[in-house]
């Protein structure tokens, strides 16, 4: 089988394999394991550094299609897309002419092209990941709602499978729920909740980033310790809001409590998810953010946002917290637990079984039935 993937993840060549984004590329290495050969057509990185949190394809055989970026963020960069768009419809048109499987990531401005592009091979079997919020009523960008429309459309994507986090109502036959795993069975070794004791370990991982709310777990800490309650806060992560935080912390004198560790590799963060007790993640567009699964997983609480499928993932409360973003009504909920710990061990506990229930073996499992049924 010829596998087809168009995205707008970048990429960097070294030595003749091809990183990216390391979540991204360990997910399509179990796509890549069912099929012979695979296509890639999406950007290369400007500047050729495989950062940490790259991984590398792993592929049978793979040839990689570059285009060039483009955008709608000004007026610049419209004329720019306008030169460059006939030469990536190209592209994907004779990737998609070659391939046996077409593979669409969604939502991104690769994901649109190769959403028009596959309506011109309605014979062909067909997947696309929609790995953003698929909630019909949540706010998004023009470009993501009009691609969820496409999606949705089962006379425009003929023998498609649509993939989608959580479950919603007025889809189509075609738009299947799904779910995303970080962690192999060999991996689910036996660990107990760690006891809600001082210092109160609280804990972000993801990018630094206005949409994720990194502030807000810093301000939580801040009114915790404001309330004589012991606690500390360690961010894993990179992005533009990592200067806001510095002179946050700098600011309130909080450098004894509050550490950026910048990214990390996996295995580190499953060390880190163990040893922590809540994980304060308010962000505000999230598809199935792995990070809430993966810090269920080694029992590390989520304290969340109602925000796509997460209120599905943490039992609409059962094994986690669905809250507002506001720093005082999580700084409460948290002093609560410790006054009442049991209920933080057996919503803990619930995490974990619930989390452990999606291991890679059973993705991997999923992805065999879409790809050869």
């Amino acid at each position: 089988m010829k596998f087809v993937v168009v995205t707008h993840v970048d990429h960097v060549e070294v030595d003749g394999k091809y990183y990216a984004y390391g979540p991204y590329v360990r997910e399509m290495n179990l796509w890549f394991q069912q099929v012979g050969e695979v296509i890639v057509v999406a950007p290369m990185r400007k500047l050729g550094e495989v950062g940490k949190i790259d991984l590398p394809y792993q592929a049978k055989k793979i040839t990689f299609m570059q285009v060039p970026e483009f955008s709608f963020t000004s007026w610049q960069r419209v004329l720019h897309t306008l030169v460059v768009l006939p030469i990536i419809i190209y592209k994907v048109f004779g990737a998609m002419w070659q391939g046996n499987h077409l593979h669409l990531r969604c939502p991104g401005n690769m994901g649109l092209i190769g959403c028009y592009v596959q309506m011109c091979f309605p014979w062909k079997r067909k997947t696309a990941k929609y790995a953003g919020n698929w909630d019909p009523h949540s706010k998004q960008p023009l470009s993501y709602r009009h691609q969820r429309w496409l999606l949705n459309q089962p006379l425009l994507c003929r023998n498609m499978s649509v993939l989608v986090y959580g479950k919603w109502s007025h889809n189509s036959a075609h738009v299947k729920s799904f779910f995303t795993a970080s962690y192999l069975e060999k991996e689910m070794l036996p660990v107990a909740v760690k006891p809600l004791a001082l210092p109160i370990r609280l804990l972000f991982v993801g990018g630094l980033h206005p949409g994720k709310r990194p502030l807000l777990s810093a301000e939580v800490l801040k009114l915790l310790r404001k309330r004589r309650i012991e606690a500390v806060l360690d961010f894993y992560g990179e992005g533009s809001e990592r200067a806001v935080i510095e002179a946050f912390i700098e600011k309130n004198q909080m450098k004894r409590y509050i550490t950026l560790h910048g990214n990390t590799d996996a295995d580190t963060l499953k060390k880190v998810y163990q040893n922590s007790h809540f994980l304060v993640f308010a962000s505000i567009s999230e598809g199935w953010p792995k990070v809430v699964a993966e810090a269920m997983f080694w029992g590390c609480l989520p304290i969340t946002t109602v925000v796509s499928c997460v209120p599905e993932m943490v039992g609409y409360g059962s094994r986690g917290d669905i809250l507002p973003p506001d720093t005082e009504a999580t700084a409460a909920v948290i002093a609560d637990y410790i006054e009442m710990p049991e209920n933080y061990q057996r919503k803990a506990l619930a995490a974990m079984a619930w989390s452990r229930q999606y291991t890679l073996e059973r993705f991997e499992n999923a992805i065999k039935t879409l790809l050869h049924a």
